[in-house]
């Protein structure tokens, strides 16, 4: 996933010294025959590298020109940040790095971060092919800085087993938050150890970003149009708090997750000790081991708008000379097409990155294998966090103010109104 913003703000420090810097760390990497050498961190694990790797050799063997050199970055794809801050300081830098969404706009300021926007207007990029979501997420400022790595979205997973044997009805279409409450209350029972639903509580932006289409469904929204103050404390936040701080608090329906990576909920839904869990297509990798018998439902809404959040990640180019920043980007934009991104996607069971996906060769055998129809028909209409520096340190105050509601601490109103003072000092400092 996608989530995780944690490190950018620990690395404010080393970034700014990297601003200073300048970074010139242009090793050459082009060869007297004219090859070009270029250094690939992808953060990619067990069968993500195996498939990632699988193509970066067919790349090479059909672009004789230019070698990629593929490296995990020595970190997850979550810790990556602070190894590429830490990098650009003293000069050691890679080419391409994947980058965390919500990290983008911090990582941006840096003047050896490529602006790819001529490039993806290039012919035969096709820009718009990829989701709305993926394209907000890639673009700081009003320019392309990156190209879409992986996205991803919320929607309830369910037990169905746990459905039948409490005689809860299965979600509908077009349900509701009040809905949501009911089922969660109704599969809640203490004498099992069973819960309708979780929420995660430890520091990270998994705690966050679930609470945002509570907000959109309303008509609300994070931050004002011109991006200079929040507007995430109105009626529209509070009400969405309070449907998840009456689960909690008053029907005590809610699993609190206070795990640092959020992993104790997915052990829950994985035991059958969980009827509904709100997450996107990367738990199924857990949950088909588990053997559970599971349904996927969009999430809910108010008064009809069901409107999801997507969480993409980037493929971040460094320019390090003109001759590797093309080729750079070249790799890119070949890795991203759907016959290379739906290898990807079917060994993985992320979701495509474009919308001309479905209409590649390959595309029904992907269907067939990972069954992603609720995920995929969100795709076009989800929605994604603001490309804004200021985002971790106002996602650190919404973080906190949550946790205080759900553990009962704090009234959702008061609790989101600090969380703005907070989140608005952040933003009148935004450039």
């Amino acid at each position: 996933m996608k989530i995780g913003i944690g490190s950018a703000t620990a690395c404010a420090a080393v970034l700014a010294g990297a601003l200073l810097s300048g970074c010139s760390g242009d090793d050459g990497g082009v060869s007297a025959d004219g090859t070009v050498r270029i250094v690939f961190w992808h953060g990619q694990t067990q069968i993500a590298q195996k498939a990632l790797d699988g193509l970066v050799a067919e790349f090479n063997r059909t672009h004789p020109k230019i070698k990629v050199v593929s490296q995990s970055g020595g970190s997850t794809a979550d810790q990556l940040l602070p190894k590429v801050t830490a990098a650009l300081v003293s000069g050691s830098y890679p080419d391409i790095s994947y980058i965390y969404g919500s990290d983008l706009a911090s990582i941006a300021r840096n003047r050896k971060v490529a602006d790819l926007t001529s490039a993806v207007q290039a012919p035969g990029v096709d820009w718009n092919d990829f989701w709305p979501a993926a394209r907000a997420a890639a673009t700081v400022d009003g320019r392309v800085r990156a190209i879409p790595a992986l996205t991803d979205n919320l929607a309830v997973i369910y037990n169905k087993k746990l459905f039948a044997e409490q005689k809860v009805a299965p979600p509908k279409p077009g349900w509701s938050w009040d809905d949501f409450r009911a089922t969660a209350k109704a599969l809640t029972d203490p004498s099992k150890g069973t819960y309708g639903t979780a929420w995660p509580i430890a520091d990270g932006e998994d705690v966050t970003w679930r609470l945002w289409p509570l907000v959109w469904q309303q008509g609300g929204d994070i931050v004002t149009p011109d991006r200079r103050r929040s507007r995430f404390a109105g009626p529209e936040g509070v009400r969405g708090l309070t449907v998840w701080r009456d689960m909690s608090v008053a029907d005590k329906s809610v699993y609190l997750d206070q795990d640092s990576a959020g992993a104790r909920m997915g052990q829950l839904f994985n035991n059958g000790k969980m009827g509904m869990f709100v997450a996107g297509p990367w738990a199924l990798a857990d949950i088909g081991p588990a053997k559970i018998d599971y349904a996927v439902a969009p999430l809910p809404g108010f008064n009809g708008d069901n409107t999801t959040i997507g969480g993409p990640d980037n493929w971040v180019v460094m320019d390090k000379g003109s001759e590797r920043r093309k080729a750079a980007t070249e790799f890119l934009l070949w890795l991203t097409r759907p016959a290379q991104d739906l290898r990807w996607d079917l060994a993985t069971g992320q979701l495509p990155l474009r919308a001309s996906a479905s209409r590649h060769p390959s595309y029904a055998a992907y269907q067939a294998r990972w069954k992603l129809d609720v995920w995929i028909d969100n795709l076009p209409k989800m929605r994604t966090r603001p490309t804004l520096r200021a985002y971790p340190k106002l996602s650190q105050a919404v973080q906190e103010a949550i946790a205080a509601v759900l553990l009962g601490k704090m009234e959702p109103g008061p609790a989101l109104d600090r969380a703005a003072k907070a989140a608005d000092s952040a933003l009148a400092t935004e450039e």
